[in-house]
């Protein structure tokens, strides 16, 4: 199913449904009640680590959370989800919150995989399947199903103590000035999250990274190419070491040593000078376009530099070119984006040689 993200839908349902109707439906909910149709996910059951004891409630739920031993991992999750100010808001809500020890049975890489950004509207489901609208304290719990925020019921038992299908709640009436916390010793994961894909997903970005770390950067690849000896030059000249190391991702059209030889006579000695640093600087990040383009994803036409002016690429049947120079290498990846090679310098249109 498609994951919910935190919407203005669900922020609605958060604040609209107070304690009263959430009791009713608690109240409806006895042991006559059918069993549900279908039976969530739930973790192992974790070794808890208690809750430490919180006194008159000073702060919301996220800041009674926060404050509170034993939330941290919780604290995260909410964090990560977007879900920070609606767990701040009016409420009131009632969290059956899992503990840190609670997360850490989940399957390895699962809570990980969670925390990645594409994956926040499924981690949203999952922490908002965790909240029933109302402030519902210990006193007030019967046995039965029961709507979340997340759209879908859990199914609470009573006999030997309170359960949410099989975690343990194993500290109530932990109370915020908008609603209460009820402590349990598992993560509820609803039906239709694919925690198998999940870990497959996450695998398959953490294999991506480190194929992406074993190559390394733009710079580190110039460097083992042992081609790009002038151009590595400049780049340390012009103070673009770092920068071409970044994040990126970049596509660099790299000058072979052979292409800055063919300047004109002391042309790349004026280049290299300390007061030329800004001009040389101008002139590799001419070189530079923003993102990773492979070379079949390269199009006819003015594409824009780092430096501010465009390249002119231009195909034929004799290969690709970038303002006349031909490309004569192409892909040569890296980390942090991709070199193609070129056999010319190309210099910014308002770039004056003569004054060098």
């Amino acid at each position: 199913m498609t994951p919910k993200t935190p919407s203005t839908r669900m922020v609605r349902k958060l604040a609209a449904v107070g304690l009263a109707s959430s009791l009713l439906v608690l109240a409806a909910c006895g042991d006559d009640e059918e069993d549900a149709t279908t039976t969530p996910t739930t973790a192992p059951a974790a070794v808890t680590t208690p809750v430490t004891d919180v006194p008159v409630p000073t702060g919301d739920i996220v800041a009674v959370a926060s404050a509170t031993q034993g939330f941290s991992t919780l604290v995260a999750a909410v964090q990560a989800a977007g879900l920070v100010e609606v767990l701040q808001g009016e409420g009131p809500f009632t969290v059956f919150a899992p503990t840190d020890d609670a997360f850490a049975a989940l399957p390895e890489g699962l809570l990980d995989a969670l925390l990645l950004p594409e994956n926040q509207g499924v981690l949203a489901q999952i922490l908002t399947y965790h909240v029933v609208a109302g402030k519902i304290m210990a006193a007030d719990v019967v046995a039965g199903d029961v709507a979340t925020v997340e759209g879908s019921n859990i199914t609470i038992t009573t006999d030997g103590g309170v359960k949410i299908f099989d975690a343990n709640v194993v500290q109530t009436d932990v109370e915020a000035t908008n609603g209460v916390i009820h402590v349990i010793d598992q993560v509820l994961v609803p039906e239709g999250v694919d925690v198998a894909a999940l870990l497959a997903g996450a695998e398959a970005t953490a294999t991506t990274e480190a194929m992406a770390e074993e190559m390394g950067d733009i710079v580190a690849v110039a460097t083992e190419a042992g081609s790009f000896s002038t151009l590595l030059a400049a780049v340390e000249a012009a103070g673009l070491v770092e920068t071409l190391q970044g994040e990126g991702p970049f596509t660099v059209f790299a000058p072979t040593d052979e292409a800055f030889a063919a300047l004109p006579a002391g042309v790349v000695d004026a280049l290299l000078l300390p007061e030329n640093q800004e001009i040389l600087a101008a002139v590799l990040t001419y070189h530079v376009v923003s993102g990773k383009v492979l070379s079949a994803d390269v199009a006819a036409g003015e594409v824009p530099s780092v430096q501010g002016e465009p390249i002119t690429v231009t195909t034929d049947d004799g290969g690709v070119q970038v303002n006349g120079a031909n490309v004569v290498a192409v892909d040569v990846e890296a980390s942090n984006g991709v070199i193609h090679v070129i056999d010319a310098v190309i210099l910014p249109p308002s770039l004056d040689l003569s004054a060098l």
